[in-house]
């Protein structure tokens, strides 16, 4: 215990910047966030523009295991990959990669064919390659700018990173809740809650970016010499921050289309 609070204390208070071993670690998990962005984004063309894998993704019982799928993989991890090894965490990185970047692309699905679509609560959106391009962009600053606040800030954000995933599952809570509901007829769809759930999961993921920045860092001084322990950082450090980028590029899309 004494040595993890060590190592905890070092990675708070070291200027980190000139740690070579550190730089090669967070560029470790960066470079396998890139090909994650990149593969999802690939997928999510195809899976747009492609009339044959259109077809097949949003119009058989594969779009279920598309949509849910996730969800599953991520709630069945934590019963199932107590002690996940490098291998494990690697499968289980590109599957998430691979079934979100296919279920994005009805966003291209809509700027192919110029589709306007609303949600359940009525949110009418309508959008292009540009609107596509310009959210990702403004997405792509933002996790940047977040994370480099994360790795250089001398503030201890554990408390308010250990607030924000209480309030991310509470918020997961709310919007299965909500899908209920009305599914039963208990209450009718809120485009208010839409965009306040959307929202919240923006804005919470965007504090994630930050905590998860400095976990990393501190985990490297844990860790550094266990190869294996360093690999399972790595996968699980990327699909955090995957899965962060993601619910705040959906937002910025939601917001940017609903104003076309």
């Amino acid at each position: 215990m004494n040595d993890f609070n060590t190592s905890i204390a070092r990675g708070r208070t070291m200027d980190a910047s000139v740690d070579a071993g550190l730089r090669t670690f967070m560029l470790g998990v960066y470079t396998k966030l890139t090909l994650g962005i990149g593969l999802a984004g690939v997928l999510a063309f195809i899976a747009g523009t492609v009339p044959v894998v259109t077809n097949l993704i949003f119009g058989t019982p594969l779009y279920y295991v598309v949509a849910f799928g996730p969800i599953a993989i991520i709630f069945g991890s934590m019963f199932f990959m107590k002690n996940p090894s490098p291998l494990g965490s690697a499968i289980m990185y590109w599957t998430l990669v691979t079934l979100i970047g296919l279920g994005l692309g009805v966003y291209f699905l809509m700027a192919q064919t110029g589709l306007n679509m609303s949600t359940a609560g009525g949110i009418s959106q309508a959008l292009n390659y540009g609107t596509i391009a310009k959210a990702f962009f403004i997405t792509s600053s933002a996790f940047a700018a977040l994370s480099l606040w994360g790795y250089t800030t001398k503030r201890d954000l554990s408390a308010i990173g250990s607030f924000a995933i209480m309030a991310i599952w509470a918020l997961v809570a709310v919007s299965l809740i909500y899908m209920l509901l009305p599914a039963i007829g208990i209450m009718e769809p809120s485009s208010n809650m839409e965009w306040m759930i959307s929202g919240g999961f923006a804005l919470l993921s965007a504090v994630l970016v930050a905590w998860q920045t400095q976990e990393l860092k501190e985990g490297y001084y844990q860790f550094a010499g266990n190869e294996r322990g360093m690999a399972v950082m790595t996968n699980w450090g990327a699909l955090n921050f995957f899965i962060m980028f993601v619910n705040m590029f959906r937002f910025v899309l939601m917001l940017l289309a609903s104003r076309e």
